[in-house]
């Protein structure tokens, strides 16, 4: 039987640091970090998400602010908007909800917010600077997988690590984090051949790909930790990972369960990230 790894938990003690270093940076600073996220559109998922993001802010003590902007939005609209926060002190950390619609360049919006204000590390510098492990924010989710290891003393060093997808948010940097932690990895992926055999060698197992329990118990190693990043509604409207946690929480020596495995792990690590670009913020400014 497999010990769960409870993120909710793992998230609220996180935070509960975070918002004691928060009231001390206002009490040595006077102010407070300031993150603001913009939404374009109405999509159900994306609306939830920012409302989650501004309540947790509001909780550790951040300014925080949504900008809501319709669906017709053009792109020299948005990026205009992204140009007045950037050039607005009181905002630390800024972010764009994704997707946005097909008519607005992603690639363009991400390449607007500058590195020190880009709390999602999405910008190519950052990216650059998570390849070679010199950097000062990581992307959210692959960060939060990285505190659920270290909370419940999985050390990637020496073992054999599986990364189950190879997204540009969470599969790639995830790859990475355990490379920094010194895990042998291996990435895999819609081509890869014999996929059960590679995630069978992982002594920790990452899956992110968003196809509803798609790797099972028989694909799992006995006695491995399996990290389930997946968030998919199934027909009858409940919630499941992109592991079958009904056949692989037998074989496992500890999984996230969905939810409550990762998802909360993932505001979290923004909120930590836009603390710390607050606190750069304050380094370079002398304030």
């Amino acid at each position: 039987m497999a010990r769960l790894i409870d993120g909710k938990r793992i998230a609220a003690e996180v935070r509960t640091e975070i918002a004691a270093e928060t009231a001390a940076f206002k009490d040595k600073h006077g102010f407070a970090p300031g993150l603001t996220v913009i939404i374009v559109g109405e999509d159900p998922a994306s609306q939830v998400y920012v409302r989650n993001k501004k309540r947790a802010c509001e909780e550790v003590g951040f300014n925080s602010r949504v900008i809501e902007m319709p669906e017709s939005t053009t792109e020299a609209e948005l990026l205009a908007q992204i140009d007045a926060l950037v050039k607005d002190d009181a905002v630390h950390g800024i972010l764009v909800q994704l997707p946005v619609p097909k008519h607005i360049s992603e690639e363009a919006v991400l390449r607007a917010i500058p590195p020190h204000k880009d709390v999602d590390a999405f910008h190519a510098e950052n990216v650059g600077r998570i390849m070679t492990g010199n950097f000062d924010y990581l992307p959210c989710t692959p960060a939060g997988v990285m505190e659920l290891l270290r909370h419940e003393n999985v050390d990637p060093a020496g073992k054999e690590c599986v990364v189950v997808g190879r997204s540009n948010i969470v599969g790639k940097p995830m790859a990475m984090l355990l490379l920094h932690a010194n895990g042998t990895v291996t990435v895999t992926h819609s081509r890869t051949k014999n996929l059960a055999e590679v995630t069978r060698r992982a002594d920790i197992l990452v899956v992110a790909i968003g196809k509803p329990e798609f790797i099972t118990g028989d694909m799992i190693k006995e006695g491995a930790v399996v990290i389930d990043v997946g968030m998919n509604r199934k027909a009858d409207g409940k919630l499941c990972g992109d592991v079958d946690f009904a056949t692989a929480e037998p074989k496992a020596s500890a999984i996230t369960p969905v939810p409550g495995g990762v998802g909360p792990m993932t505001i979290t690590m923004l909120l930590r990230n836009t603390l710390t670009a607050a606190e750069t913020y304050a380094h370079r400014t002398g304030k």
